[in-house]
C-alpha cells in the first residue's frame, strides 16, 4: 500500500505545470509586460518605444540592494540617467508574505524615504515579468534601448561585496553600458553574473 501511495503521489506530482522562465539576453528583444506602479498607473514596454530603459530589481530588505541604496549610489544613478532621458523601473517581484513585499502606499513612502530617483516602482507581485526576464537576484539590472533591445543584463557592478565602502573601487557595468550604448558605441560589458538576495517569488 506504501509502495502504491508514493507511485501515486509521483504521477501527480509529474503533472504538475512547470513554470515557465524566461531569460533576457543581450542583442535580443524585451520580454514585453504591463505591470502597475505604487501608484496604480500601468506601465507596458511598448509604451516605451524610441526611449532608453533600465529595469533595477528591488528588495528594501536584502543587504546588497541596503549597499547601493544606503550609500545613495543607486540613487545617483537614477538621477543622472532620468535627467537624460531614461525610463528607470524599480521593480519589485517579492510575493505577499515574502521579504521585501511592500503594499502600494508602503511601497510609495519607502521610494520617498529612500530619495529614489526612479521614474517609476513596478509592482510585479505575481513575478510574471521578473520570471519573463529571468531576473533572479536584487539587484538585478537591465538596459533597453530604443528599439526595444536588450544591450546589457547582469549584475550592477564588478564587486559582489555587500560592503558599500568598495564601491568608490568597483566597475559599474550599468553606467558603462548606457554610456557606451547612448554614444552609439558597442557595450564592452554587455552581461555579467548577477549578484544579490535571491528573488522572492511565490
Amino acid at each position: 500500500m506504501g509502495k502504491w501511495r508514493f507511485v501515486m503521489a509521483t504521477l501527480m506530482l509529474s503533472a504538475l505545470p512547470i513554470m515557465s522562465w524566461g531569460q533576457a539576453k543581450p542583442g535580443q528583444p524585451a520580454p514585453a509586460f504591463e505591470v502597475k506602479d505604487a501608484a496604480g498607473k500601468s506601465h507596458q514596454l511598448s509604451g516605451m518605444a524610441g526611449k532608453w530603459v533600465v529595469l533595477e530589481w528591488y528588495n528594501k530588505d536584502c543587504p546588497y540592494v541596503k549597499k547601493h541604496y544606503g550609500s545613495k549610489n543607486m540613487q545617483a544613478l537614477q538621477k543622472t540617467y532620468t535627467s537624460k532621458g531614461v525610463t528607470w523601473l524599480t521593480v519589485i517581484s517579492s510575493a505577499k508574505g515574502t521579504q521585501g513585499y511592500l503594499e502600494p502606499a508602503a511601497a510609495l513612502k519607502n521610494a520617498k524615504e529612500q530619495g529614489s530617483g526612479a521614474s517609476a516602482v513596478l509592482l510585479d507581485t505575481d513575478g510574471v515579468m521578473g520570471k519573463a526576464y529571468g531576473a533572479k537576484t536584487t539587484p538585478h539590472m537591465f538596459v533597453i534601448d530604443p528599439t526595444g533591445k536588450i544591450v546589457y543584463a547582469g549584475a550592477i557592478d564588478d564587486n559582489d561585496s555587500s560592503d558599500p565602502s568598495v564601491i568608490a573601487k568597483s566597475k559599474n557595468h550599468v553606467s558603462a553600458a548606457l554610456d557606451e550604448a547612448m554614444a552609439g558605441q558597442k557595450v564592452t560589458v554587455a552581461s555579467s553574473r548577477p549578484y544579490g538576495c535571491s528573488v522572492k517569488y511565490q
